[in-house]
C-alpha cells in the first residue's frame, strides 16, 4: 500500500495537467491514523463529486464495543458519527480554488429521523466514513495543490474530531445510543401491550413550518388523557408515561387547525426513531404502519381491489385491475389493498386527503343510490371486518361525518393541542346504522396475494440500467419516472437511492425463483440484513449513499412503476 508521501509526489507530477490525470490517483494510501480509499475519480469537474472512503482501525478510533453491540446500537452509532462529519466538514473547511465542484466535501446530511445507511460502517474491526470529494480544477486543469489543503490539512482534522473516541462527546454519544434502545424497547413492547402506537407525555408534535421537521419553539407539550394513559419502563430514561393507542378503530376528531393532521403525521414519522431535541423522541408506532392517500393518476398493475370496487358498468376486471390513470377512490382502494399486501398492521389515513365517495355514504345517498347502482363498498363497511377478521387496525383523523362513531373503538378529540378522550360521548351519538350495514353485508374477507413480478421490468442495457433520483419523491429509472409524492413515509433521498438499487439488485438475483411480489422484496431485506446495506453499493455503483427504505416503500415504489410487469 502506498503511504501519504506517496500520494503528495503523484499530486505534484500531475498538477496543472489534464482534470483526467486524476484518475491516476485511485487506491489506499496510509495515512497513520487512517487508511485514505480514493475509490472513483469524477470525470471532470462539474460532474458527481469523487468518492472517498476513511478507514480507521478500532485500536486507534477505541470506539467501546458497548456502544455498537446491537443492531440498534450501530445504527444509532453510525448516525451519530455521520452527523459529526457532516458538522465538521463545515467547520475545518478551508477556502479552495477551482471551478465546478472544486473543493467540496459531503456526506449524508441526515434530517431528524435516525436511519440504517452506508455513510458510516462500524464493526470490531473498524471504522469506515464514506464521503465525496470534488477534487480541484481551473477549467479542465488539475489543480493539485488545492486537492493537498483538502487531503493533507481538511481531512485529517475532520477525522480527528468526527471519527476518534477520545475527541468525541462521550456524554451525548452514550445518551444517543441509550435513547436508540429505549425507544425499540417501547417499539417492540406495543404488540403485546395491544397497541399501535405510544406518545409520551412532553412531546412536541408540531413543526417549526410546513416545510421544516424541526419543533415549534414553545410548542404546546402533549399529554395523554388520563383513561388512555399507559407507562413503559425503560433501561436508560426511567419510567415513560403516555398516550397509548390500542388496536383497533381509532378516530382523530376536532375542528380545524386544532392539531388532528400534526397527531397523524407524528404517528406515521413514528415508525422510525428521532434523534434527542426532536419533540417526538418518543412517539413510537408500529413499524410497519402505512400512511394512505388518494392519488389521482397513478399507474395500477394486476391488483385485486374488488374488496372496494366491484361491477363496474363497463364490465372491467378489479381481480386483476390495470389503468394508467386510476382515480381518486380506485387509486385510495389500491393503496390500502397493496399496504395489507405489504403486511402493513396498520393503515393511517386523513379524511382531506381521500377520496370523499370512497371514505363513506351516508343513508340519504343509499336511498338515492341503491347499492345495485354503485360499485364501491366505503372504507367505513371495511374498517371493522379488517380488524375482527384481518387484525389490521386504522387510525383515520376525520371532522365531516360522525358515522364514522358507529364503527370506532377510541375516539379521540383535539382541542387547540389538548388531547380528550370522547370515546363515550361519541358511542352515545351513533345511530348504529353503519354496524347494521356490515352485519347485513356479512363480509368475510380473504386475501391470497399471488401477484409475480416478472423479469424484465427492469431493462437493461448495453450500459446497464440508467437510475436518477429526485428530492423525496422521484426515481427516474431509465428515463421512466416513478412518482412517490404520495408515499408520504419517505424522509431521505438515500432511501430512493437504496430503492431503484433494490429494485436493479432484485431484477438480477430473483427473477427466476417464482417468488411472490411480497416474498421477493422480503427476499432482498433478507441478503441486507445478512450482508449488510453496503453490500448492495456494487448494484449502484456507488459510496455512502444508501439510506434503509421499509418493505411497505419498496413495494409502493414497484407498484407506481409504469413499465412493472406483473403476473398472477
Amino acid at each position: 500500500m502506498k503511504n501519504l508521501e506517496d500520494l503528495r509526489v503523484e499530486l505534484n507530477k500531475i498538477d496543472g495537467k489534464s482534470y483526467k490525470l486524476y484518475k491516476t490517483l485511485e487506491g489506499q494510501y496510509n495515512f497513520k491514523n487512517y487508511i485514505l480509499s480514493i475509490d472513483h475519480v469524477q470525470g471532470d469537474p462539474f460532474a458527481s463529486p469523487s468518492r472517498v472512503r476513511v478507514i480507521v482501525k478500532q485500536n486507534i478510533a477505541k470506539i467501546p464495543l458497548e456502544l455498537f453491540k446491537t443492531k440498534e446500537k450501530n445504527i444509532a452509532l453510525c448516525d451519530y458519527l455521520t452527523r459529526e462529519f457532516y458538522y465538521n466538514i463545515n467547520k475545518c473547511g478551508e477556502k479552495i480554488l477551482g471551478s465546478g465542484k472544486s473543493g467540496l466535501i459531503s456526506i449524508s446530511r441526515c434530517p431528524q429521523e435516525i436511519l440504517e445507511r452506508t455513510s458510516v460502517i462500524v464493526d470490531e474491526e473498524k471504522i469506515e466514513a464514506r464521503f465525496y470529494i470534488g477534487f480541484p480544477a481551473r477549467g479542465r486543469s488539475i489543480l493539485g495543490r488545492e486537492l493537498e489543503k483538502i487531503l493533507y490539512n481538511v481531512l485529517p482534522s475532520i477525522v480527528e474530531k468526527a471519527l476518534l473516541y477520545k475527541n468525541i462527546n462521550h456524554k451525548r454519544l452514550l445518551e444517543t445510543v441509550n435513547l436508540v434502545e429505549d425507544q425499540e424497547y417501547i417499539r417492540n413492547e406495543l404488540d403485546s401491550r395491544g397497541l399501535v402506537a405510544f406518545i409520551a407525555n412532553g412531546s412536541i408534535l408540531p413543526r417549526e413550518s410546513g416545510v421544516s421537521s424541526r419543533p415549534l419553539k414553545n410548542g404546546k407539550e402533549f399529554i395523554s388523557p388520563r383513561e388512555l394513559e399507559v407507562e413503559f419502563k425503560t433501561k436508560n430514561n426511567g419510567i415513560i408515561k403516555g398516550m397509548g393507542i390500542k388496536k383497533g378503530i381509532t378516530l382523530i376528531v376536532g375542528g380545524g387547525y386544532h392539531g388532528k393532521s400534526t397527531l397523524l403525521r407524528a404517528l406515521e414519522l413514528g415508525i422510525y426513531n428521532h434523534i434527542k431535541g426532536d419533540g417526538r423522541e418518543f412517539v413510537i408506532t408500529n413499524r410497519s404502519a402505512l400512511k394512505v392517500r388518494a392519488e389521482d393518476g397513478r399507474a395500477i398493475t394486476n391488483t385485486d381491489i374488488s374488496l372496494f370496487i366491484n361491477n363496474l358498468p363497463n364490465g372491467k376486471d378489479t381481480i386483476k385491475f390495470n389503468t394508467e390513470n386510476a382515480s381518486g377512490s380506485t387509486s385510495e382502494a389500491a393503496n390500502i389493498v397493496e399496504g395489507i399486501e405489504s403486511k402493513a398492521e396498520v393503515i393511517l389515513i386523513d379524511e382531506d386527503t381521500s377520496a370523499t365517495n370512497f371514505m363513506m355514504r351516508d343513508d340519504l345517498m343509499q336511498k338515492l343510490v341503491s347499492k345495485e347502482k354503485e360499485p364501491i363498498t366505503p372504507f367505513i363497511e371495511i374498517m371493522k371486518p379488517l380488524y375482527t377478521q384481518k387484525q389490521i387496525s386504522t387510525i383515520l383523523v376525520v371532522g365531516s361525518c360522525g358515522d364514522f362513531f358507529d364503527v370506532a373503538d377510541t375516539v379521540i378529540q383535539m382541542d387547540n393541542y389538548l388531547v380528550k378522550d370522547v370515546t363515550k360521548i361519541a358511542k352515545d351519538l351513533s345511530s348504529g346504522a353503519i354496524i347494521k350495514r356490515i352485519n347485513d353485508k356479512n363480509l368475510k374477507l380473504s386475501f391470497d396475494f399471488k401477484r409475480r413480478v416478472k423479469k424484465g421490468t427492469i431493462e437493461y442495457g448495453p450500459k446497464g440500467v440508467k437510475v436518477k433520483t429526485i428530492g423525496l419523491d422521484t426515481i427516474v429509472l431509465n428515463r421512466e419516472e416513478i412518482n412517490l409524492r404520495a408515499v408520504e413515509q419517505i424522509v431521505d433521498n438515500e432511501q430512493l437511492n437504496a430503492i431503484s438499487t433494490i429494485m436493479k439488485w432484485a431484477e438480477i438475483n430473483l427473477m427466476d425463483k417464482n417468488l411472490t411480489f411480497e416474498k421477493m422484496v422480503d427476499e432482498v431485506l433478507l441478503e441486507i440484513d445478512r450482508k449488510g446495506l453496503v453490500s448492495l453499493e456494487k448494484i449502484k455503483g456507488g459510496s455512502g449513499s444508501l439510506a434503509l427504505p421499509r418493505k411497505q416503500e419498496i413495494m409502493s415504489a414497484y407498484n407506481r412503476y409504469r413499465k412493472l410487469k406483473m403476473q398472477n
